[in-house]
């Protein structure tokens, strides 16, 4: 029943098949907007900025359709242990109609109120002009996004992690011929400038929804296409959705408000921090992107064996996760600091803002380490099914301690950027103690399938067992 040792051989393969196509789709992904800053940043730095601030309204969206995005995975993750197949084409079903009221809602903001938008983000004119611009024509692409990591979790989920690799591949590839089309007016285009780049990313997107699609009905996958299956809801179903979502939600739409906040005060700053932010979250999403693979394999390699009622298993493999994730993303964010110099210069940063930019890297590549375990934690508490201590903590942290900190150095003191900055991280390794002694209590695992919930009576987790997978 119990082995001498961890089998970390076939631990590993599991990891790497789900880790590697979702961090080379997410490499892909950030490699496209690295491109995008790129061209972007020969139009000059206000353009930058201007793109940049767009990308955290964005980013907001994605806090809206996050927690349904987390709840899904839950579901998909847990029934496909307990292969029940209409437990995943129902739970898709509601998963991908709350995530796309959310991606229609924002779409609609952008489109028919960008000026709005652009100056709750910064006080600049010659910035706001110009985001106005990008986000009338980038709206359009929200809703597909949307659509498109909705189709991606359920792929992931369910064993077919390249299928969106594919189609971000096609994506990314369709957007960077389309920018240096669009953008500088080749092949006989008009020259569009930033508006090219957002027309750019619309397309980009249709492109990548249409690879997913077709690859998915050549393939057969018995959930993606199943529509006549995807509404059937019941009141058990709808109520056990939402009680798990319901916390998740709250986290995001939380925390990305207060993000907004955060991205408020540093779009007071000027032009020069805010070129060199913008910079600064594109490699940030080149972090994210590795950790994405890795978040992805704590859901789902947790997620199945709590539905399939293995809690010895899922615990057993959830603080090795957490670890080994750490590991990946410290020996990243060394790599960032070693190449920064070419990183930051071919991205256009020179003078006021290379120093800034060079700032943030090292001041995220410390708090990364530390900020991606948390994340880890939260996501696979989650799989697990306790969508409830991680988001407490988040929202706690967040709004008592790291916002009020941020707004009063950067509004009323007028601290550094950098200071500021640094400041966005102050809570991590507090919230990173609490986190680790709630992994190693077991608390969190909290099945939603009738063999998870059998398998939990009498169960106590013990570190020094090694189950048998």
């Amino acid at each position: 029943m119990r082995r001498t040792g961890y089998p970390w051989r076939p631990f590993l393969r599991k990891i790497a098949l789900i880790a590697i196509p979702v961090a080379l789709q997410n490499l892909l992904t950030t490699t496209g907007s690295m491109v995008d800053t790129m061209m972007i940043a020969s139009l000059g730095q206000a353009e930058v900025g201007a793109v940049g601030l767009c990308a955290q309204f964005s980013s907001l969206m994605f806090s809206g359709y996050w927690g349904f995005v987390g709840g899904g995975m839950l579901f998909f993750s847990q029934f496909f242990g307990a292969k029940d197949e209409d437990g995943i084409n129902r739970s898709y079903g509601l998963t991908l109609t709350c995530m796309m009221t959310v991606g229609i809602l924002f779409g609609l903001m952008a489109v028919c109120f960008p000026e709005a938008v652009m100056r709750l983000y910064t006080d600049k004119d010659s910035i706001r002009v110009i985001g106005t611009e990008y986000l009338r024509i980038a709206g359009f692409a929200y809703p597909l996004m949307v659509f498109s990591m909705a189709m991606a979790a359920l792929l992931r989920c369910t064993g077919q992690v390249r299928l969106p690799l594919y189609g971000s591949v096609c994506g990314v590839l369709a957007n960077i011929l389309l920018n240096w089309v669009l953008i500088f007016g080749n092949l006989g285009a008009p020259k569009m400038g930033v508006r090219g780049a957002a027309l750019a990313t619309v397309i980009s997107q249709l492109v990548s929804i249409t690879v997913v699609i077709v690859a998915a009905q050549r393939k057969g996958h018995p959930y993606l296409l199943a529509f006549r299956k995807h509404f059937r809801w019941d009141r058990i179903l709808v109520r056990a959705y939402m009680k798990k979502c319901f916390p998740i939600i709250c986290n995001e739409v939380l925390v990305g408000v207060g993000n907004m906040v955060i991205n408020i005060v540093l779009g007071r700053q000027p032009e020069e921090a805010i070129a060199a932010l913008a910079v600064f979250r594109t490699l940030e999403g080149l972090v994210i992107g590795f950790f994405a693979g890795f978040s992805n394999a704590s859901s789902v390699l947790v997620g199945t064996v709590v539905g399939a009622g293995k809690p010895d298993v899922a615990y057993a493999r959830a603080w090795r996760l957490i670890y080994l994730c750490q590991g990946i993303i410290g020996l990243l964010g060394v790599a960032l600091i070693a190449l920064h110099q070419p990183i930051l210069s071919v991205m256009g940063m020179k003078g006021e803002s290379f120093r800034l930019a060079f700032g943030m890297l090292c001041i995220y590549a410390a708090a990364a380490f530390i900020r991606m375990g948390n994340w880890t934690h939260n996501d696979t508490f989650r799989a697990a099914g306790d969508a409830t201590y991680g988001t407490v903590l988040e929202i706690v942290f967040m709004w008592v301690m790291v916002i009020p900190c941020v707004c009063v150095s950067g509004l009323v003191l007028k601290w550094p950027t950098l200071a500021v900055f640094a400041l966005c991280y102050a809570d991590e390794p507090i919230r990173y103690v609490m986190m680790q002694v709630h992994l190693f209590r077991g608390k969190w695992i909290r099945p939603v399938t009738a063999e998870g919930r059998r398998a939990m009576k009498n169960w106590k987790p013990d570190i020094r067992l090694i189950p048998d997978e």
